[in-house]
């Protein structure tokens, strides 16, 4: 292999990196996907589309996660469990290990992209890594620059990424895997862990970061629109926001990471990153094409024996992925940006049965249960789960808002009350006694009510307070059971909804004294209460 010319304004130099080994610029995903199968690094499917395997981590290391603790931006972190700081020192010890260690590789790949759609908001990046399959993921993940971009391209953060180097407890931090975020110094370093996804995150979390200061809201969302009207999908996994962002009637925007500005929303990403585990052409058509066009990466996925994917099979884990240009999904923005969003929508897969399909909510009821961020798991959905929990996690995305919640729900209701915004809290879990005592609400009950919304269908419709939660819901949908829109009205025994409901409540309050203090009076006042039960 001989080493690649296109090198750009800044030179490694700059990032302390003099390399021994061969160096490869900004490679189309073409050489990268061959180099990667010629060293060794993956193989490819039958299909051509190439398979990696990332060892021991198969997600996300929160516990090793940390950003520098020093004068700066950091001051204006929200430090705790997710937020870890580490001391400059600790940072400085393991960067130049990192940096030894790539000097001295074989082979070094070097990544220039963008992340933001928008041309007036992007944040130039860098990716310098010692896998080739890792650049790829760079290129298929981030906006791609052209190769005139290219030339003057001058990143604002860079991420040095050492899969292969690890860390010990003598180094400072807690396990051989450590990911390390300097945001006045605009570097990231990664070491001993092989999963990709830790360089997209790294990379959002800086954007949650830097983006509030400027007036703008990023959001761990996805987003579409019919041509005028765009909508945002909030949502932890399991509540249907890929699912329900996927509209054969609405361009797709992007189905993770946003950001919305006074002009309107766009998306962080070039491409997707989405969980494969039964996967199936008949329930997600679009995303199952993308795994059989070279281009696209697979991650930690069986094989059949005649080389093509098994997707229901998560022995190596649950969490499988795959990552593909955006392009790769015909139905989409073709600019990945949209205007301002009319309609807000939070999913939460209600395991307890109490909240109801569809309810409206007030700009100030909106911010208190985006900082909540509520589902629940399902009894045998994990081991030691025998009856619903509930899941709180702060905007949705609690591991990527390094500020206090309070900064990104205040900007979401401002940006509400300016766009005259409609908010909505859609239930796609349980009702009638909950999720030991029924089924899930049906697909298409929750996709006549979410359309309902969307389109203004809803506008002449009379809606109803609930006295316990203070939302309101409509008395009827089109092609949905009115006696579903009720909860309390599905089950057999009320007081014991009554006392669910109480319960949930509490969850409700107790998990939101943790951000009161940081928030508006307007704000506390509009979560949920308990009721006296006769």
């Amino acid at each position: 292999m001989q080493r690649s010319s296109h090198e750009t304004a800044v030179p490694l130099s700059s990032h302390g990196i003099t390399p021994s080994g061969t160096v490869h610029w900004n490679l189309e995903w073409e050489d990268l996907h061959s180099i990667s199968v010629e060293l060794g690094e993956s193989r490819l499917t039958s299909q051509g589309v190439l398979l990696a395997v990332t060892g021991e981590r198969t997600g996300r290391s929160p516990n090793d996660r940390f950003i520098v603790d020093e004068d700066g931006m950091a001051e204006e972190v929200w430090w705790g469990e997710v937020n870890r700081p580490t001391a400059p020192a600790v940072f400085k010890r393991l960067l130049l290990k990192t940096q030894k260690h790539l000097n001295e590789a074989e082979n070094l790949f070097i990544k220039d992209a963008f992340c933001g759609a928008d041309p007036r908001y992007r944040m130039p990046v860098r990716l310098v890594t010692e896998k080739a399959w890792h650049a790829s993921f760079m290129h298929n993940m981030f906006v791609r620059a052209s190769k005139e971009e290219i030339k003057t391209h001058v990143p604002e953060f860079t991420i040095l990424h050492a899969p292969e180097l690890t860390s010990s407890m003598s180094d400072g931090v807690n396990s051989d895997v450590f990911v390390i975020i300097a945001l006045d110094r605009g570097l990231v370093i990664i070491g001993g862990t092989h999963y990709a996804g830790e360089i997209k995150k790294a990379i959002f979390t800086i954007m949650n970061h830097i983006l509030p200061s400027k007036g703008l809201l990023p959001m761990h969302c996805s987003a579409n629109t019919d041509g005028e009207k765009s909508a945002l999908f909030f949502g932890l996994s399991g509540t249907g926001k890929t699912t329900l962002s996927a509209d054969p009637n609405r361009a797709l925007v992007g189905d993770d990471e946003h950001g919305w500005s006074d002009e309107g929303v766009f998306n962080f990403e070039g491409g997707c990153y989405a969980k494969l585990i039964r996967l199936s052409e008949e329930d997600e058509p679009a995303i199952y094409a993308t795994t059989k066009m070279p281009g696209s990466i697979l991650e930690n996925v069986i094989l059949n024996a005649d080389g093509t994917p098994d997707f229901d099979n998560g022995s190596l884990t649950q969490n499988t992925r795959g990552s593909y240009p955006i392009e790769y999904i015909e139905n989409r923005t073709m600019d990945s940006m949209a205007g301002n969003p009319k309609n807000v929508v939070f999913l939460t897969c209600d395991a307890f049965g109490v909240l109801p399909p569809l309810s409206r909510l007030s700009p100030e009821q909106a911010a208190y249960h985006f900082m909540s961020g509520y589902t629940a798991k399902v009894a045998g959905t994990e081991m030691g789960v025998t009856e619903p929990q509930a899941t709180f996690s702060t905007c949705f995305g609690a591991p990527f808002m390094p500020r206090h919640p309070s900064v990104y729900a205040d900007l979401l209701s401002e940006k509400i009350r300016k766009n005259q915004a409609k908010c909505w809290l859609i239930n796609t879990g349980w009702i009638a006694g909950g999720a030991d005592a029924s089924s899930r609400i049906k697909i298409k009950w929750t996709r006549n009510l979410l359309n309902s919304a969307l389109n203004g269908d809803l506008e002449d419709v009379v809606f109803v307070k609930d006295e316990r939660f203070g939302f309101e819901i409509p008395t009827t949908c089109h092609g949905v059971p009115e006696e579903i829109l009720q909860p309390r009205e599905t089950w057999q025994d009320k007081k014991k909804f009554d006392n669910v409901a109480n319960l949930l409540a509490q969850m409700f309050i107790e998990n939101f004294e943790q951000y009161a203090s940081g928030c508006s009076e307007q704000v506390r006042n509009a979560g949920p209460k308990q009721l006296l039960i006769d």
